[in-house]
C-alpha cells in the first residue's frame, strides 16, 4: 500500500459517463467536489429511496471497487462535475487520515444492505419478515419443531428478555422446561468484556429479531446466516474464518435481520459498541477489510435481486450457480470441475421456489448430466455449462421480454 495519500482530482462535462455498468476491473471509486451525477441500473427492480441523484460529499462506484467486482450501476453527470478519485489501495490511507468518510462509507453500506436486504426478501419470497422481538418466538417454535433445541432454547430465551410481557410468555416458559435437559446453549449471558468467544457446533450466535450489541469477526470454524420466511429457513449466506457479520444491527443499533448459527465449533473476535469508533481510528486495516466485505456483501444482494427478475425456475437455478461462481471468483474453466458448499435444497432456497414446485425442477436441473449431488453437495463436471446454461436462460428471458412489452405498445 502507498505510504501517503495521494488522491487525484478529475472532471467530467455533462452528459459524460463517468462509469458504466457491466465494466470489468472496477479499481476507482469518487467523492464528489461539485456538480450533480445521476445513478442509474439496466434493471432498477427496488426503488432506492431518491440515492439515484448525487451531489457534493456523496461518493458512488465504491461497492465495486472495494469488491473488486464489475460495475453494477452507470454514473452520468448532470452538470459539469468535479470529482476526487480514490485507487482501491488508498483506502486503508483515506481511513486515517479522514475518519468520518470512512464512516459516512461504511454507514452508508450498511443502511443499503439492510434495505436491499428487505427487498430481496419482499421480491423473492413476496412478504417481508418481521422484525420486532415478538418475532423471536416464531423463530424458537421452528427450530424446536425441529427437533434443534440448542437454537430453540436459545431464541425462547431471547424472547423472554426482549418481551417480558409477551402474549406467548407462559408458553415459552413451557417449551423451554421440556426441552432444557437436551438443550446446550452457549454464551446466553456473555461478558461484554470478552473479545473472543468460541461456541460450538449447532450454537446460535444471535437470533433475528433480537437487538444487536456486537459485530463478529471469525477466527477458526464457519457460520450459517439464515432467516425464517413463510415457515422455511432460508439461507442467506455460509461464512469462513476471516468473514465479518452482525454489523448492521451494530452500525445502525436495529434489531438483527437474521440469525448466526455455527456449523462447526467456532471461534470469533467481537467488537461491540463501546470500542468500534476506537477501533476505526486506531485499526484502519480493520475498517477496511470491513469495508470490502459490506461491498461484496452488496455487490452479491444486487446480483441476485437480478436473478429474481427472472421468470423461468431453472434459469434462475442456473444464474445462482453462476453467481456463487462470480462470487468466488472462480474461472469458467471448460471440462473444470467444482463442488458447491450447499446442495439442491439451499439452491431451492436462494431463488424462492415454492415448496410444491421444487421436487419437479430440482428432477429436471439434474437431467443435466454434468451436473450430480455428492455427499450432499451439488457439483458440476464442467464448470463452464453452468454459463452457457445461465446465459441461455438469460437470453429467452431478453427475448420474452421484448415480445410481451411489443404486443403491449401494439394494443
Amino acid at each position: 500500500m502507498p505510504s501517503s495519500l495521494q488522491l487525484s482530482l478529475v472532471n467530467f462535462k455533462k452528459g459524460s459517463y463517468i462509469i458504466v455498468e457491466g465494466k470489468q476491473n472496477a479499481d476507482h471509486f469518487y467523492i464528489i467536489r461539485s456538480g450533480k451525477v445521476r445513478i442509474s441500473k439496466e434493471f432498477d427492480v427496488v426503488e432506492e429511496e431518491s440515492q439515484n441523484l448525487l451531489g457534493p460529499g456523496d461518493f458512488f462506484g465504491v461497492i465495486s471497487t472495494m469488491s473488486a467486482h464489475s460495475h453494477i450501476e452507470s454514473a452520468m453527470a448532470l452538470t459539469d462535475v468535479s470529482l476526487i478519485s480514490v485507487h482501491r489501495d488508498q483506502y486503508g490511507l483515506l481511513i486515517e487520515k479522514n475518519t468520518p468518510v470512512a464512516i459516512k462509507i461504511i454507514m452508508s453500506f450498511s443502511q443499503k444492505m439492510r434495505f436491499l436486504d428487505e427487498a430481496l426478501t419482499r421480491l423473492t419470497f413476496k412478504n417481508t419478515a418481521r422484525i420486532d422481538p415478538a418475532h423471536l418466538f416464531k423463530v424458537a417454535e421452528y427450530y424446536a419443531r425441529q427437533n434443534n433445541y440448542n437454537l430453540a432454547y436459545y431464541a425462547y430465551a431471547r424472547y423472554l428478555q426482549y418481551c417480558p410481557s409477551g402474549e406467548q410468555v407462559a408458553l415459552a416458559k413451557e417449551r423451554m422446561a421440556k426441552i432444557h435437559p437436551y438443550a446446550k446453549v452457549a454464551h446466553l449471558n456473555p461478558n461484554p468484556s470478552d473479545f473472543n468467544r468460541i461456541y460450538p457446533k449447532d450454537s446460535m450466535i444471535f437470533a433475528e429479531a433480537e437487538p444487536g450489541k456486537e459485530l463478529y469477526i471469525i477466527q477458526k470454524g464457519s457460520v450459517k446466516i439464515s432467516k425464517i420466511v413463510d415457515e422455511n429457513e432460508v439461507m442467506l449466506a455460509l461464512l469462513k474464518p476471516g468473514d465479518i457479520f452482525g454489523e448492521m444491527a451494530l452500525l445502525e443499533n436495529m434489531p438483527r435481520s437474521a440469525s448466526a448459527i455455527t456449523l462447526e465449533d467456532t471461534t470469533v473476535l467481537v467488537v461491540s459498541k463501546a470500542n468500534f469508533q476506537r477501533m476505526v481510528q486506531t485499526q484502519p486495516q480493520l475498517i477496511s477489510k470491513l469495508t470490502t466485505l459490506l461491498a461484496e456483501r452488496l455487490w452479491f444482494v444486487y446480483k441476485q435481486l437480478a436473478n429474481s427478475l427472472i421468470s423461468e425456475p431453472l434459469g434462475k437455478m442456473y444464474d445462482a450457480l453462476l453467481l456463487h461462481l462470480e462470487k468466488n471468483r472462480v474461472q469458467l474453466v471448460t471440462g473444470e470441475s467444482y463442488t458447491f458448499d450447499f446442495g439442491p435444497k439451499e439452491l431451492v432456497n436462494m431463488v424462492g421456489l415454492p415448496v410444491a414446485q421444487a421436487p419437479a425442477y430440482t428432477q429436471k436441473l439434474f437431467e443435466n448430466k454434468k451436473l450430480k449431488v455428492l455427499n450432499g453437495k451439488i457439483t458440476v463436471t464442467d464448470l463452464d455449462e453452468i454459463r452457457r446454461q445461465a446465459e441461455y436462460y438469460k437470453k429467452m428471458e431478453k427475448i420474452e421480454r421484448s415480445r410481451r412489452q411489443g404486443s403491449l405498445q401494439n394494443r
